[in-house]
This record gives structure tokens, sequence and C-alpha cells, in this order.
């Protein structure tokens, strides 16, 4: 019978020990999950969201960040094999990804959020929700002007010669420049001139001499509204403008004395997409309150999840013009072609 030392006890002691540390060592790495969304929340997703949402479902989010009919195009192309498993667009890009089935039914037993929304957050029996509801008017820098701009007419002031900003339509913000233009043109209210479109084409195309840029990448525009090149950005998110208020830039958002709009941003699982389970977790942190008054907090967007504090200050919602977005998604692509050829 072959006697242990207390040598080779040590020995086999310290093999046993790294037997039993070796699943520790050799566990399975975060799952990963794609999720595609606008470049303007980067900031405020990786920096505050994404980290609270990768401990509490220990996973790793990868983040396609770019405006919503790019990820739209993106859906379209791998549609046979998505490579993306939550889908964050405005609403009226939502509308043509369900029609084309890009994104599939969530139901309330796999994300019991759903049944805490307010009315109107959940659209398409369930085929996207609204996570959260940013506002929208125009951006200034305070460096540049004392007193906020009080009128949508404003941008169109010859005194702006090469100082302002307008969001491409290729961005959903770029549509409301064209709104306020047909609001000018015809003197309608909004509910009216939404449907006024070659008048305020003819309008926009007026506001080319004030021009600084187009923009298409959100973070590059409000760079240049902080370092004062350019005075204005109409129209543009709170949740863009205000982010950087707070965080000591000289910008600042007006909502004009015409009137503010209102965005919905939606959230929705994609059709096939791989993360499975994990994409259903991922739409339920979003909506919870946990999630929301992050995003209230850091963002300055309105909660949608009933139980999440709103909070003191932001505009009331009910005072804000919701567009008819299914009208805006019939005729998107036509006027964004327009865009290109009447704007450049």
């Amino acid at each position: 019978m072959h006697a242990f030392s207390r040598r080779s006890l040590l020995k086999t002691g310290a093999a046993f020990a790294a037997t039993f540390a070796a699943p520790a060592l050799v566990r399975a790495a975060p799952k990963e999950i794609v999720i595609g969304g606008p470049a303007g929340a980067a900031k405020y997703f990786n920096a505050d969201l994404f980290p609270v949402l990768e401990k509490k479902l220990d996973c790793k989010v990868l983040y396609e960040g770019t405006n919503s009919l790019t990820n739209l195009q993106k859906m379209q192309a791998d549609k046979a094999s998505p490579k993306i498993s939550v889908v964050i667009m405005d609403d009226p890009v939502m509308l043509p990804a369900a029609a084309e089935g890009l994104i599939t039914k969530m139901s309330s037993s796999a994300i019991p959020n759903l049944g805490k929304l307010v009315d109107g957050a959940v659209h398409q029996d369930g085929l996207w929700a609204n996570y959260q509801k940013p506002w929208a008017g125009i951006a200034y820098s305070t460096k540049r002007m004392k007193t906020p701009p009080a009128s949508w007419a404003d941008l169109w002031d010859t005194k702006y010669e090469s100082k302002i900003i307008v969001p491409s339509l290729s961005n959903t913000e770029g549509f409301w420049a064209l709104l306020a233009a047909a609001h000018l043109e015809t003197g309608k209210p909004y509910k009216e001139a939404q449907y006024e479109i070659d008048v305020a084409f003819k309008k926009v195309k007026s506001l080319k001499a004030n021009l600084l840029n187009v923009y298409t990448n959100a973070p590059q525009a409000i760079n240049l509204l902080e370092q004062g090149e350019a005075w204005m950005i109409g129209g543009q998110f709170s949740a863009y403008t205000l982010i950087r208020k707070a965080d000591g830039s000289p910008v600042d958002l007006a909502i004009p004395a015409d009137g503010g709009f209102a965005m919905p941003s939606g959230i929705a699982k994609v059709a096939g997409g791989p993360a499975g389970d994990l994409a259903d977790a991922v739409i339920e942190f979003f909506l919870s309150p946990e999630a929301q008054t992050i995003l209230a907090e850091k963002a300055f967007v309105a909660p949608t999840n009933q139980a999440t504090p709103r909070p003191a200050g932001f505009p009331d919602p009910a005072a804000l013009f919701a567009p008819d977005w299914a009208f805006v998604a019939k005729n998107r692509a036509g006027w964004v072609d327009r865009w290109s050829k009447e704007m450049t």
C-alpha cells in the first residue's frame, strides 16, 4: 500500500482545491446581445444604462448606434439571418419594420412591464412599445444667444445667415423643420399643415442661406453648437441637448411659442433575432421604473411606465404635438429622396 507523505498530501490537496476552483475560471462568458439604436443615445446608454443592464442580466451589450432608417436597412438586409436582437427606433420607422415582418410580437407573460405603461405606449398588439418620450424644440447656443428663440420663424431670420443647422430627413428629427415650415408658410396649425408637403419643401428651401450644415450625425451637430459655430439646431430632441447642458455645455433647448413636438421612442424584438429570451429580458428592463428613472435623470426623457415618477420641469406631454406617423411613414422614403435633391 502506498503511504502518502506530508509533501504528497499537500500537492494532492492543492490539486484538489484547483479542481474546485476551476469552474470559476472556465465559467461561460456573459452572453452577448446586439442592440440597434440611435447614435445620439450612445453616450447615456453606454455610461449610465448598459452597465446596470449588463450586471442585472449577466450579459454584454454590443450597441449599433446609428439613425433609425439605417438600422431599418440593416434589418432588411439581414432578414434571413438577423444580427440585431433588440431594436430601438422612432415610431415612424417602426411602422415599416412591422409591415415587413422585421419585428415580432412581444408577450406580457415574457415582458410583464408591457402591462404597466401609459395608454397608447404599446402599438399593434405588442409589436413595439414606447420606452421613453423625448420632446423636440430648437436647440440653441447660450454663448451666442442671450434669449431663447421664440418661434420656429427665427430659423429663417436673415440675421442668422450661415448659423443654422437642421437635421437631414434621414434622421427622424429632420421632420420637425419640415413640419414647422409647413405651419409657417400656410399659417395653419400643425394638425392641418403636416399634410402640406409641397409648401413645406418650398419654405425649407428658402432656409438655405441660413444653413451652416445639414446633419445626419447628431453628436457632431451638437459639438458645433457647443463651440458656438452654430447658433441654433431646429429641431432637436431633449435627449440630445439637455444632457449636454447638464454636463456644463453652453446649450439649451427652447420650446417655441408656436409649439414643440412629442417623439415617442420605440423598442422591439427583432423577428428571428439570435438572443432569444435575453431579448425579452432586455426589453423588460427598458420598460422598468429602474431603467426609466435612469433615462429621465440622465437623458431628459419622459418615462412611460406609470410607476416611474415624472421629474419636475418636464413639459406636459398633452401640450406637445404628435404627428400622423402613419402618413409620415408612408411618404418618408420619397421625402428623403426629394430632400437630397433639393437641399444640396
